[in-house]
C-alpha cells in the first residue's frame, strides 16, 4: 500500500482519482487544490509519492510543477508523478533535472483513462523508476541533439522504450528481439553516451535522462 498526496484543483477529478487509487489498495492521505496546500500536505503526511497536476491555482500555468520541483529539492528521495494536459518540453526537462532523475514520472492526463497503466506508473515511480509518457518521449525526440546523433536508429528505439519505464524484457518484446540483444544495444548506448564507467545502478537512468534532455 502506498501513501499518496494527490494535488488536483478539479474536485471531481480529484475525488475520482482518490477512488481509483484506493480501489487498487493505496491510501490517499491528503488531497490538495493548489500548490501551497500540496507543500503543506507533504510536510504533514510524509507520503510515499506525490501525484500532482502541472497547472494549478492561482495562475494555472506551472504552479504544480514548481511545487513538485521545490519538494524534490527539499527531499530528493520523494517520488513525484506529474500529470499534464499537454506536452510541455520545458516542464518535462525541469522535472527530470530535479534530484537524480529517479522516482519521477511525467504523464499526460489522457493516460488516466488507461486505469491499469496509470496505477502501474504510480507504483513504478514510487519504487524508484523514471516513467515518461510515450507521447512526451516522441515529442522530445524531435528536438534531440548530439550526442544522441551518435546512436543508430535501433539504439534510439531501445532508449525511447526504456524512457517509457519499460524493462529489458518489455523492450525485447516490443522490438521482437531477445533480451540479450537489448542488453548489447544498451551497452553500446552507454559507450556512445560516455556512461560506460558510471555506477551500474545509475547508468540506465542517466542514459534515459541524456536521451530526454537531448
Amino acid at each position: 500500500m502506498l501513501r499518496i498526496v494527490l494535488a488536483e484543483d478539479s474536485v471531481l477529478l480529484r475525488e475520482g482519482l482518490v477512488g481509483l487509487l484506493e480501489r487498487f489498495g493505496h491510501q490517499v492521505v491528503a488531497g490538495a487544490g493548489n500548490a501551497r496546500e500540496l507543500i503543506e500536505a507533504v510536510a504533514e503526511h510524509r507520503p510515499d509519492i506525490v501525484v500532482t497536476d502541472v497547472r494549478m491555482p492561482p495562475g494555472f500555468t506551472d504552479e504544480g510543477l514548481r511545487a513538485a520541483i521545490e519538494l524534490r529539492e527539499r527531499e530528493p528521495a520523494l517520488a513525484v508523478l506529474v500529470l499534464s494536459q499537454y506536452v510541455q518540453r520545458s516542464y518535462a526537462g525541469e522535472l527530470l533535472d530535479s534530484s537524480d532523475g529517479t522516482r519521477v514520472g511525467y504523464l499526460l492526463k489522457e493516460r488516466i483513462g488507461h486505469v491499469e497503466e496509470f496505477v502501474d506508473a504510480v507504483q513504478r515511480v514510487a519504487a524508484g523508476a523514471t516513467v515518461v509518457d510515450p507521447e512526451v518521449v516522441r515529442q522530445l525526440l524531435r528536438h534531440r541533439r548530439a550526442p544522441l546523433s551518435r546512436l543508430t536508429a535501433r539504439e534510439q528505439e531501445v532508449l525511447a522504450l526504456m524512457a517509457e519505464g519499460r524493462s529489458n524484457a518489455s523492450v525485447a518484446e516490443a522490438l521482437h528481439v531477445s533480451e540479450g540483444t537489448v542488453s548489447k544495444h544498451f551497452g553500446s548506448i552507454l559507450t556512445k553516451l560516455d556512461l560506460s564507467l558510471t555506477d551500474a545502478t545509475n547508468r540506465r537512468v542517466l542514459a534515459v535522462l541524456a536521451y530526454l534532455r537531448g
